[in-house]
């Protein structure tokens, strides 16, 4: 490992560099065990917090390393207590993340990608593309950023913020690891929920891991010309090869998948969809989440009245399809879910509109 005169984010360093560090530094071995509990396990953000190291062995990795934490632009509070943050990362590239607390348990949702390239049609975060893809540090921070903000442990995290997380399926799976490491934040694998449009390789993938990771899957129509229609990012992946890959993941690992169902008034709401998607359901292990659509400014798309929804739920269960309601949450300051949205920004510009 070469010391570099650039500060680079020492957070990305492995046990083994943290020990060549500590040798070049003249330090005793133990330095690198105590310098990597306070990154991983105490998530430290600065050196000075360290403060059972020496302050001159403080001093000489500040000279070398930083901490590459995403900087926060801006922060609104839900009337339902969430609260939504824009965190722009040193490149100047934001994305949003939502913390939402419940009675004692603190649920996070993480974006993967800023901006997105699947374009579905009912969600604000294609509108302007995909930007880049976020690295597992990058994931992980949002959820270290938002446990700070409220003081409180984080007990869940979904990636069903900005991105497609199957198409950036190697940092996703290290953001996941970091997340449920015992070293790390602890997480429970069941408590970590990816959620995909329906990226078939990704799915493939996802089966063939130990840790038993909750899939979910953006669904929102059983009839193919309609999901065409809201989803034209994933029309490749039909939905016969999609349901064929979800029986074999279900095969494969025993686990449960959920699909969301975000209900659009006059699209997949009426009686041939409800049939399509009981159709679909039937017969499979799943768990259906049924949400009237989030309201997004200037589309034509609008939910589904509550009755249509409680009236799909019946159907669902009458066939014994798992069904559950789904209340937004942070819809009052566009952080539900379909309203997180890309804002551009520029390296020490701050952010745009």
């Amino acid at each position: 490992m070469q010391l570099s005169t650039t500060r680079r984010d020492i957070r990305s360093l492995s046990a083994d560099d943290l020990l060549e560090l500590t040798a070049k530094l003249g330090q005793p071995k133990f330095r690198a065990k105590q310098l990597d509990e306070w990154i991983h396990a105490k998530n430290a953000t600065s050196f000075d917090e360290m403060t059972n190291l020496p302050k001159a062995f403080r001093e000489q990795l500040a000279e070398r390393f930083g901490f590459a934490v995403p900087e926060e632009l801006t922060k609104q509070v839900s009337r339902d207590g969430s609260r939504k943050y824009l965190l722009q990362f040193k490149d100047g590239v934001s994305v949003e993340t939502v913390g939402m607390p419940t009675r004692n348990k603190l649920a996070v949702c993480i974006s993967t990608q800023a901006g997105c390239a699947m374009g579905c049609a009912f969600c604000a975060t294609g509108m302007n593309g995909l930007i880049r893809s976020l690295t597992a540090r990058e994931m992980v921070d949002q959820v270290l950023h938002v446990a700070a903000d409220f003081n409180e442990r984080v007990t869940s995290v979904v990636f069903m913020g900005q991105g497609e997380p199957l198409a950036n399926f190697d940092e996703t799976l290290a953001a996941l690891r970091m997340l449920n490491a015992p070293d790390g934040l602890n997480i429970g694998a069941r408590h970590l929920t990816v959620s995909t449009c329906g990226i078939i390789p990704g799915i493939k993938r996802f089966a063939e891991l130990d840790e038993q990771f909750t899939l979910a899957v953006s669904l929102h129509s059983a009839v193919q010309s309609t999901r065409n229609q809201l989803m034209p990012g994933v029309k490749k992946f039909t939905l016969l090869r999609l349901h064929e890959a979800l029986q074999a993941y279900t095969e494969k690992t025993g686990r449960r998948p959920s699909y969301e169902y975000a209900m659009i008034d006059g699209v997949n709401d009426t009686n041939p969809e409800m049939q399509a998607l009981i159709d679909f359901c039937q017969g499979t292990l799943c768990h259906v989440n049924l949400i009237q659509l989030n309201d997004i400014p200037g589309s034509p798309l609008k939910p589904s009245p509550l009755e249509k929804v409680e009236a799909l739920q019946r159907r669902l269960t009458m066939h014994g399809v798992e069904a559950t309601i789904r209340n937004s949450r942070g819809g009052d300051i566009d952080a539900a879910c379909g309203q997180l949205k890309q804002r551009f920004t520029v390296p020490k510009g701050g952010a745009g509109a």
